[in-house]
């Protein structure tokens, strides 16, 4: 089948990749031109492992190719992906829908077959309905199911694993309205079906309405275990034995009960918000959400606190290294990262920073430019400094050479928001060791 792919951020990228090594053929359109001209030239504008590789496969097969003609990436397509940003709206945490409203338009303009128009980014709840209507508006006489049709197939991509979970997901989830955008997913998932995969069809807005609960969910399981983790030090207990004895319940499950600094990255902060205004406008609010948006806002601000704790009470004049500035492992993304609450409030405290992450230096300076100086690596980093801070948990941070850290460290104190070492095995080597929940 032919698929266009309307923008080639993190969503369009992966999954337009993925669905060329299904063995579709996929063009990829972004306005942006600096964007498509490296992705002709070979280079790939975000980091995700595997994914270099997987482009440059299916480009070199033919199947896969980049445009800034959306015209182009039109012709003959069978299915039509907008995979545009829908970043929270300034002022009230509404998702901004504007990019998908104007792609819609676009769209509408150049359909001249029977088209699915297929929303791949996360959208409210009713968004389909509205992209449906906007066709219609622009092409007079169109009717849903016979001219087009509009269909709702949220992503579950994990940055760091998003190839692995666009080929071998839990499930994949399509909103439709009609039985030929029925016929249409299923053929373009046909690899997934063979493989067994659940496909689960239903209607437009209850699709729209899963990605917002699945990741309201997992925010919640990631907050209730970082609650758990400050009980746990005040009563003395352990946050991952408690972690592990809930996690062992096959109701309840191991997965997001890592205690830590909080959540970031580009879905959970965005999503959650907006889950919390959609159901707020809709007359029934969800109070438990709302509850997990501002824990998790005031958790990222307090992190600071721990680190001047740590070092007596007076961070001013003292000198902190950071290692881990994305808001996880295995990709450069520091959208919402607990490193953009931290540091400015280390700064604030009057300490000087020296930071380093294997990825996402780039876009650190974007956030923090000359403020706080950049290491090329993580012994680099604790040179002179009083304080190391692990914010993320990359896997070149587990296994530091402990002894030339305290050596490099003017004061063998650490403090671990990700829990990597263990506290019985610091205090044995002298360190003054602080974790989370522990």
């Amino acid at each position: 089948m032919k698929v266009a792919m309307i923008g080639t951020g993190y969503v369009g990228l992966v999954s337009g990749a993925c669905f060329a090594d299904f063995g579709h053929r996929v063009v990829c359109v972004d306005k942006d031109e600096s964007k498509i001209s490296r992705l002709l030239d070979g280079e790939i504008p975000i980091f995700e492992p595997g994914l270099d590789a997987l482009v440059a496969d299916n480009v070199k097969a033919g199947r896969l190719s980049f445009t800034t003609d959306l015209a182009e990436g039109m012709k003959d397509a069978d299915a039509v992906f907008i995979a545009v940003g829908t970043p929270s709206r300034r002022g009230d945490g509404h998702a901004d829908l504007s990019y998908v409203y104007a792609a819609t338009e676009e769209i509408a303009a150049l359909i001249d077959k029977y088209t699915v128009v297929v929303t791949k980014s996360t959208v409210p709840v009713g968004t389909g309905a509205e992209v449906e209507a906007i066709i219609q508006k622009v092409r007079d006489g169109f009717t849903p199911g016979e001219h087009f049709s509009v269909a709702s197939n949220p992503e579950f991509l994990r940055e760091g694993a998003a190839i692995d979970d666009f080929k071998r997901p839990d499930r994949v989830v399509c909103g439709v309205e009609d039985d030929r955008a029925k016929e249409v997913l299923t053929e373009l998932y046909r690899p997934l079906f063979l493989n067994e995969t659940p496909i689960l069809f239903t209607q437009r807005v209850t699709s729209e309405l899963i990605k917002y609960a699945a990741n309201a969910f997992l925010a919640t399981k990631i907050t209730f275990i970082n609650e758990m983790a400050d009980l746990c030090e005040k009563v003395g207990a352990d946050v991952q034995a408690v972690a592990r004895g809930i996690g062992l319940d096959k109701r309840i499950g191991s997965k997001f009960l890592n205690a830590g600094p909080g959540y970031g990255g580009s879905c959970f902060p965005k999503d959650t918000l907006a889950l919390v205004r959609t159901a707020q406008q809709h007359g029934a609010p969800v109070r438990i959400v709302e509850s997990v948006v501002e824990a998790n806002d005031t958790r990222k601000k307090s992190m600071a606190g721990r680190v001047k704790a740590a070092v007596g009470g007076d961070l001013e004049g003292k000198t902190v290294a950071v290692l881990g500035l994305a808001f996880k492992p295995n990709t450069d993304d520091m959208r919402d990262s607990p490193s953009l609450d931290i540091i400015p409030a280390l700064i604030g405290e009057g300490a000087s920073v020296q930071a380093h992450d294997p990825e996402s230096m780039n876009e650190a300076r974007k956030h923090f430019g000359d403020t706080i100086t950049y290491c090329d690596g993580p012994y680099e980093t604790l040179e002179g400094a009083d304080v190391l801070v692990i914010v993320t948990e990359w896997d070149e941070f587990r296994a530091l050479d402990l002894a030339r850290v305290k050596e490099a460290l003017s004061a063998p104190v650490i403090v671990d928001l990700r829990n990597i070492y263990r506290p019985d095995d610091m205090a044995e080597k002298g360190w003054q060791y602080h974790s989370i929940g522990r």
